[in-house]
């Protein structure tokens, strides 16, 4: 009588990003040009819904509002003057941890990764502009998006100095 051995599993097929030419690669073809890996999320029914009319796909419409947020699906803006009012401009930002590090500005989220400047009292343009130039001497050279920003808003300022196209306004701020 034959011995009551468990089955062994049978293996299964290990998805290569790049096939070999011995084996085709199975399952479906990856979906992103770069390297990527399943998450699970707890989402409300209305974000579910929403994503679904973004689109079908439920990882391409985070990812596809992601870039929006961050505008990355172009070149990204690391800073950009946005229009307010009839010959008036924000300067605006990107996220960047280097402008933390900077004692007397205080940065805005006024969109998903999108800040305002603000800087405290006693403080002006030409004393930012200095301390971007403090700063980017310090950001690690693998921080490639940190020191690019910095670089960009430093050429913004410096542009806007040489123009005289700068006035200083003031926000309120409330205490909650």
């Amino acid at each position: 009588m034959p011995e009551n051995r468990p089955l062994s599993p049978l293996p299964l097929p290990v998805r290569r990003s790049v096939p070999s030419e011995r084996s085709p690669v199975l399952g479906r073809p990856p979906k992103y040009k770069e390297p990527s890996r399943p998450v699970t999320l707890t989402l409300p029914e209305s974000t579910l819904n929403n994503l679904k009319r973004i689109d079908p796909d439920r990882s391409r419409a985070i990812v596809k509002l992601t870039e929006e947020a961050l505008h990355q699906s172009q070149q990204p803006a690391f800073s950009e003057i946005i229009k307010v009012a009839p010959e008036t401009g924000l300067l605006i930002v990107g996220p960047c941890k280097a402008l933390a590090t900077i004692p007397f500005l205080r940065l805005i989220e006024v969109a998903p990764g999108r800040f305002l400047l603000a800087l405290e009292q006693g403080h002006d343009f030409r004393s930012l502009e200095l301390s971007l130039l403090d700063v980017v001497e310090t950001i690690p050279t693998e921080e490639f998006q940190e020191h690019r920003l910095i670089l960009d808003l430093i050429d913004h300022i410096k542009k806007l100095r040489q123009s005289e196209s700068v006035r200083m306004g003031e926000i309120l701020f409330v205490r909650i």
